[in-house]
């Protein structure tokens, strides 16, 4: 699945619009379309989406070895 139909299922079942979406994370909601459209939303953009919605998002590369390299906006408690 690409991140723009991730963002477009969270959205759905969030009950949100991407124009409102944009608003919350301070983008233009014309220029965030461009960038769903492209496919180029930057993983600072998804933590911040995470964030705003108060879900969880995790990005990982998983090792041979079964060690973890995650990104994710989960806060370290």
């Amino acid at each position: 699945m690409k991140t723009s139909e991730m963002i477009r299922e969270l959205c759905n079942k969030q009950n949100i619009s991407i124009s409102e979406l944009a608003r919350r994370i301070g983008q233009i909601p014309q220029n965030f379309g461009k960038k769903l459209k492209r496919d180029t939303v930057s993983l600072e953009e998804m933590k911040q989406i995470a964030d705003v919605m108060g879900v969880i998002f995790e990005q990982s590369f998983i090792l041979s070895d079964g060690e973890k390299i995650q990104a994710s906006n989960e806060r370290v408690k």
